[in-house]
């Protein structure tokens, strides 16, 4: 059973902070209290033990992302794959990892969680909208332990603007192809010592496949009081609904063929909800002390009413005679409602001590509670929205799952010279609980995991950094992995690795930026099924060993910064290869049929062995600029059988490689706050498959938007 007993520890720096007095300091260039520093300033990169890339608000808005997969392709060492072709579900993977529903990366807003259940089922089935964020910063590499629990792949960190000390905003309007449409405001102020940024984004679209129109809205407010020098109060608040006729399978081969575009589930719809506050109080007790404590809540909920499907997908479907034939799928057979809700809270302390120049040490503790209620409400007919009778209708699924986690961790960094030597260790305590409402079955299970790391860096010049790291790679498995719904414990382990990187950032000159980085992923156990489709292979198993290596490369020159000029043109590349991302040690095939067949020494599903995106552009002084970028995606295996041919149901084979192409225009007209643009994603309108974990889904077509902006 999870106990809800009180947890002191977490209460007692609050404590301290009531004891303590309170210095007025005045900090350099009056800069504003810092919350939580995942990446922070370019100049942090000289110190930070791991790999790390910031894209900012320039390379946001003026390559008008029109999603966050857009953003994220930016970055070295991560794969995002599109799923729906607009960001909603994104599925990010990073040097190799399983990329569905983004389940082995840390997705944090300004250093807290954003996904709704970070230990007990991490899948983003929500992500708010590029627009809402300044700028992202990827962290790689032994950094990882401060935040957690997923320390295996990266840490991505959203961070949303500041509010702005006089009065400002800006307003955006575009719309496109497709029937797009999109609305995006902002306002701040400082009044006193309180500061406010406000922020409203609506979205709405026919999608790049027929019969998938969706509309997002999502508003956000971020306060910022500061009581004196030493003490601020953050508070943000959030709200995000989402609409949507998106589909949850894709298309058998036979109807990718006849047209890739197409989507004969005309009845699947998903709704969601997502509100969120959290209290961030940073106080500075001396020059050399500074506490930091966030309380965060998130209430999520969606349902996803999908269609049945011939794709296997639902093989319930198949006893069913009102499901023979896509006509009746559509006319007759009966429906799956997927009802979730999920509330998370949490509270979390982050104590700093400098001590002199050559000593800081950052400790913290974390508090969190899931609570997951999940239904499976089976319809009578295509449209309902209800519980139907039937052969396959009525309640399958009444879950209730909980998660109650404590951890703590802390890092010290010592500077001996040019030498910077970081420690840090990470423990993390998880107690699950499932119970299944329908037989009143209920069970518990336990976990308990330190995760170590270090990472050192060296300053080889004035321009010259070189980093290297070692840490424990720790994925907790969700609620329904570890705990049957007859309440049961199954044997699945933590996903653990050895994680290692060797690298260099250096700029020989200023204007020019180079990062390269090699690494090694060495796991002892890595979760994987199949196909990591929900219909071949979807029983999760310990796959044990499991090896990646590969290397990553990010240049960025600008013209401006390396001569006094007029104009200015740049170029951005982030190069990714995976060399290695196999199966290692006694591993054969978890799909039926296939078990006595070995994949040792296959290559991991969704897995490109080679990723690129370039940018480059020019901006002239009259303010008109001009972009141009193109992104390669490597192929890639679909199962661990590495099969070739795409399967019938869609759902195996190789997914080929391909490039598309983005234009961007914008003339920011002088001395006015006006902005026009015109932006063009996938230019050349290139075909292409982008998954195929639940059938053939393409890649977004050409799609084109343009619009205004204006600044005040």
């Amino acid at each position: 059973m999870i106990s809800r007993r009180p947890v002191y520890l977490p209460a007692l720096p609050l404590a301290l902070l009531a004891a303590a007095p309170l210095a007025a300091q005045s900090r350099a260039n009056d800069e504003p209290i810092p919350e939580i520093v995942v990446v922070g300033s370019t100049t942090r990169l000289a110190t930070i033990p791991g790999s790390a890339h910031v894209v900012d608000q320039s390379a946001l808005k003026t390559s008008h992302v029109f999603t966050i997969n857009e953003a994220i392709r930016k970055v070295p060492g991560v794969y995002a794959r599109d799923e729906e072709g607009f960001g909603l579900r994104p599925n990010f993977g990073v040097r190799g990892l399983n990329p569905t529903r983004s389940g082995k990366v840390l997705l944090l807003e300004d250093g807290l969680p954003l996904a709704y259940a970070p230990y007990g089922d991490n899948a983003s089935y929500y992500h708010p909208p590029v627009d809402r964020f300044e700028r992202i910063e990827v962290l790689k590499g032994s950094g990882q332990v401060l935040f957690g629990p997923q320390t295996i792949g990266g840490v991505i960190n959203y961070v949303t603007p500041r509010p702005a000390d006089d009065l400002s905003g800006a307003i955006s309007l575009q719309g496109g192809n497709r029937d797009y449409s999109e609305l995006h405001a902002q306002l701040g102020d400082t009044l006193d010592k309180t500061g406010y940024a406000v922020g409203l984004t609506r979205k709405a679209t026919d999608g790049v496949r027929d019969n998938m129109r969706f509309t997002v809205s999502d508003l956000n407010l971020k306060a910022v009081h500061d009581f004196n020098d030493a003490q601020a109060l953050t508070v943000r608040a959030s709200w995000y609904d989402e609409n949507s006729d998106v589909p949850y399978s894709g298309l058998t081969l036979a109807e990718y063929q006849a047209n890739p575009r197409g989507n004969p589930f005309v009845n699947d719809e998903f709704k969601a909800h997502r509100s969120a506050v959290s209290l961030t109080h940073r106080a500075e007790f001396t020059d050399h002390v500074a506490l930091a404590t966030s309380v965060y809540h998130t209430s999520f909920d969606r349902d996803w009413w999908r269609q049945s499907s011939n794709s296997g997908q639902r093989p319930n479907d198949a006893t069913d005679p009102a499901c023979g034939g896509m006509a009746n799928l559509v006319t007759t057979c009966g429906n799956e409602g997927r009802l979730r809700d999920y509330e998370t809270t949490g509270v979390e302390p982050r104590l700093t001590i400098k001590i002199g120049a050559r000593h800081e040490a950052e400790f913290g503790l974390r508090y969190h509670v899931e609570d997951q209620y999940r239904v499976q409400a089976n319809g009578a007919t295509p449209t309902a929205r209800s519980v139907g009778g039937g052969v396959n209708g009525g309640i399958v699924e009444d879950n209730s799952r909980e998660v109650e986690a404590t951890s703590a961790f802390a890092q010290n960094r010592f500077v001996l010279g040019a030498w910077t030597v970081t420690p840090g260790v990470r423990f993390e305590s998880i107690d699950y609980r499932r119970r299944d409402n329908l037989t009143g079955l209920a069970g518990a299970t336990s976990l308990r995991e330190w995760i170590p790391g270090v990472g050192v860096t060296y300053a080889a010049g004035h321009r010259v950094t070189v980093f290297a790291g070692a840490h424990r790679g720790f994925a907790p498995p969700v609620v329904s992995d570890i705990v049957t719904n007859s309440g049961g414990s199954v044997e699945l382990d933590p996903e653990l690795s050895w994680n290692y990187e060797l690298g260099v950032r250096a700029t020989p000159r200023p204007g020019l930026r180079i990062d390269a980085t090699v690494f090694e992923m060495d796991f002892e156990n890595q979760v994987i099924s199949a196909s990591l489709a929900g219909g071949i292979g979807a029983t999760l198993t310990n796959a044990g060993e499991t090896l990646h290596r590969g290397a990553e490369l990010a240049v960025e020159i600008a013209s401006r910064d390396l001569r006094d000029t007029t104009h200015n043109w740049y170029l951005r590349t982030a190069y990714t290869s995976l060399g290695t991302a196999e199966f290692r040690g006694t591993r054969f095939s978890a799909i039926p049929g296939f078990s006595t067949v070995s994949v040792s020494g296959n290559r991991l599903p969704y897995a490109p062995e080679e990723l690129m995106t370039a940018t480059g552009g020019v901006e002239l002084a009259f303010g008109l600029s001009l972009e141009i970028e193109g992104v390669y995606t490597g192929s890639a295996f679909t199962d661990d059988l590495n099969t070739v041919a795409i399967s019938a149901n869609g759902q195996r084979g190789e997914m080929p490689s391909y490039t598309v192409w983005n234009l961007a225009v914008n003339y920011a007209v002088p001395k006015s706050g006006w902005t026009l643009f015109v932006a063009s994603k996938n230019a050349t309108d290139e075909l292409y498959i982008a998954d195929m974990t639940r059938g053939l889904i393409p890649g977004a077509p050409r799609l084109v938007q343009g619009g205004f902006s204006y600044r005040f």
